[in-house]
């Protein structure tokens, strides 16, 4: 009889993605933490080219509630770096007019409305319509005109209204934000890409509950889906956009 590994299918896919992910790898490129061999290999074959900005951005601030940002909820975890980086992110799309669209997640008492998810995912019973906790974390206030878009599954696309908003906002770039980098960023990138938008993932403003996934997947959308970019990189871009008209009380001071 073969020899039977005493290690459960889950714990030897952990162990081998922890192996692969190269702690030394700067952050800043992702594609270092997997080697020059996976680099190499992926270039050769023609992966991973920059897609780059188009004319007409958006900012996709993606389940930053309360509860993803507290450690005292089964689904959350301290993402103050991710927090601190997105403010920044946002002061400056703000400023060129750029839309800022935000997403929570929430279920009905029951979870009958997450499906298979919530089955999956245990957690996310936790996260109920009207709580607080799935309110958008008081550090990340949305703006006033800025929407907050309920969904119940990991993409951002999936049976909301986002597609009708990009199309009448003109939008053609979707700059990616928010927690968890191997779930709903991950997610809605690759639904991103399948609508036919560019997508920018800026490092610094996306998070997850571990460095494994989170690296795999920056890797992943860096490749196939979008460019995963520095916020000083985005910042710089935004940059070059028009300011955004000042009000009629701001131009009297």
């Amino acid at each position: 009889m073969p020899e039977v590994n005493a290690v459960g299918g889950n714990d030897r896919l952990r162990q081998r993605s922890e192996e692969l992910t190269n702690p030394e790898g700067g952050a800043d490129n992702v594609r270092e933490r997997w080697g020059d061999a996976t680099r190499r290999l992926y270039e050769e074959h023609g992966i991973g080219s920059r897609v780059g900005f188009g004319s007409r951005p958006a900012v996709l601030v993606i389940d930053m509630s309360v509860a993803f940002n507290d450690p005292a909820y089964r689904v959350g975890a301290d993402q103050t770096p991710a927090v601190n980086a997105i403010t920044t992110l946002l002061r400056e799309a703000r400023a060129r007019s750029v839309p800022v669209l935000f997403f929570t997640t929430a279920y009905e008492a029951g979870g009958l409305d997450g499906g298979m998810f919530v089955r999956k995912i245990p957690a996310l019973l936790d996260l109920r319509v009207g709580d607080p906790a799935v309110e958008i974390d008081p550090r990340l206030a949305p703006a006033p005109g800025e929407p907050v878009i309920t969904k119940k599954f990991s993409s951002a696309f999936f049976q909301t209204h986002l597609p009708s908003l990009l199309l009448a906002l003109g939008v053609d770039t979707l700059v990616l934000t928010g927690c968890s980098t191997s779930g709903c960023i991950r997610a809605t990138a690759v639904d991103a890409v399948s609508h036919g938008y560019r997508v920018i993932v800026p490092f610094e403003c996306v998070s997850d509950r571990a460095e494994g996934p989170h690296y795999a997947s920056l890797f992943d959308i860096d490749s196939k889906y979008g460019d995963v970019l520095s916020l000083a990189e985005v910042l710089t871009h935004l940059g070059t956009l028009a300011a955004a008209p000042r009000t009629g009380s701001e131009a009297t001071r």
